[in-house]
């Protein structure tokens, strides 16, 4: 598919599946490498308040940032390189490389925003790699609501409720999510065996390194860096509280 075509698809829905994109070779050296860093049950790196607030129940892991250079084959792939200046501009800049871990009978993530949707110019691109399969009977799908870029704040409410209109994918070893930070996403709990993905976050120009600090779930926004509760957001309410 032409990249015109997949960048008018991005500017619409605010994602793009793309089954197959990387070899499957690849993604079996990288998820070796994800099970030695992690094994069957790694503790959370977050606090029992922001787990149990924002239900969400994911492991992080940086590799790059540990000289882990197998995960550039993905960075420096000229076809992912070619269609993230065709969705963000000739200037985009590289954020950093995500593992994020979700161990069986977790909660997976809840409905959110990756940063604040009040400037429509600043926002992140997740591009989410995938190096084992997502499957049904395993859990850990990955929900979007398409089009929700447009739509401004995530709407108050349960955090893994179902939403009118959403879409669940069920990635395939070697498939491409891509996804606008503004766009409403969760990954719904993990019910078997542990889920694992990789995103590779980038930005357009001029978007500051730190645009993905403050999250908006559906019950607060919260700010990573200092581990705080932003606002506090219940339905009925004429008020941001903190």
């Amino acid at each position: 598919m032409k990249l015109e075509t997949l960048h008018a698809r991005f500017l619409h829905d605010g994602y793009l599946h793309l089954p197959g994109f990387f070899d499957a070779g690849l993604m079996d050296q990288l998820h070796e490498l994800i099970y030695a860093h992690f094994g069957d049950r790694p503790g959370f790196d977050h606090d029992d308040a922001f787990i149990s607030g924002t239900k969400t129940e994911v492991v992080p892991w940086f590799p790059q940032r540990e000289g882990v250079q197998a995960f550039d084959a993905i960075e420096n792939d000229p076809g992912l390189a070619s269609l993230t200046r065709q969705l963000l501009g000739e200037a985009w800049t590289s954020q950093y490389c995500m593992v994020m871990f979700s161990s069986a009978g977790t909660a997976g993530q809840a409905w959110h925003q990756d940063c604040p949707p009040e400037a429509t110019g600043r926002y992140n691109l997740n591009r989410l790699v995938y190096t084992r399969d997502i499957v049904s009977e395993n859990g850990g799908q990955l929900g979007v609501r398409p089009g929700s870029h447009r739509l401004g704040e995530l709407t108050v409410g349960e955090p893994h409720e179902d939403l009118p209109d959403q879409v669940i994918l069920s990635p395939r070893k070697g498939d491409l999510v891509l996804l606008h930070g503004h766009c409403w996403h969760r990954v719904l709990p993990v019910v078997g065996h542990w889920r694992v993905s990789t995103n590779f976050r980038a930005a357009p120009h001029g978007v500051p390194d730190d645009v993905t600090d403050i999250c908006v779930y559906r019950n607060m926004r919260y700010r990573f860096s200092t581990r705080e509760v932003l606002v506090r957001r219940q339905p009925g309410d004429s008020a941001a509280r903190p």
